[in-house]
């Protein structure tokens, strides 16, 4: 069993926001896998579709919680040590520009306060990272990563329609990557996407 998580905030309002690039590629993964409808565990306090991708069981999740409570979804669900190799947790990266993503295990959070919070609550760091840039950057690759207040402003702030169609490409990336680290392990994807 694959756990993918999407983190994010819940709302309408939120829902083309950047900080909620882990829950879009989520459901982009969703749509394309068709592993099935959203429902909420009232328990975990998330949306949860469970299915199958190949011959695999997913849970895809994305919690009800706000970023900042995102692991408290996961405080129960991952109880075990072995089943954090099998945590996917998706999400937003300030540090990456738009377009790119980069698979990692086992790392700190890098001032993510959603995986800070899954750090926290799962008690341990070593699950499966995929983050996904959000930054913008100049013809040559040079981020223009905006700075204190205007980086929240930044962050909570809606994608722009070519944005969105940027996102929507790297996210079909990420539904490929996904399937190789289900289907042939962590070590292949990184090498072939990272």
């Amino acid at each position: 069993m694959y756990y993918i998580i999407g983190l994010g905030n819940p709302g309408g309002e939120y829902k083309i926001s950047r900080h909620n690039t882990g829950r879009i590629v989520v459901e982009n993964f969703n749509k394309k896998e068709e592993i099935g409808d959203f429902e909420l565990n009232k328990k975990l306090n998330a949306l949860i579709a469970s299915g199958k991708t190949g011959k695999e069981n997913v849970e895809l999740i994305m919690p009800e919680t706000y970023m900042n409570k995102s692991g408290l979804s996961l405080r129960s669900l991952i109880t075990n040590k072995k089943r954090t190799q099998n945590l996917i947790v998706i999400h937003d990266d300030i540090d990456l520009p738009l377009g790119k993503f980069k698979i990692s295990f086992a790392r700190g959070s890098g001032g993510h306060k959603g995986v800070e919070s899954v750090i926290k609550n799962i008690k341990t760091q070593d699950f499966i990272r995929i983050r996904v840039g959000i930054s913008p950057s100049t013809p040559s690759g040079k981020l223009k990563k905006p700075e204190g207040k205007k980086m929240v402003d930044f962050i909570i702030g809606n994608f722009k329609p070519k944005e969105i169609q940027v996102l929507k490409k790297v996210s079909n990336k990420i539904s490929q990557a996904l399937r190789v680290i289900i289907d042939e392990g962590l070590s292949k994807a990184m090498s072939l996407f990272n």
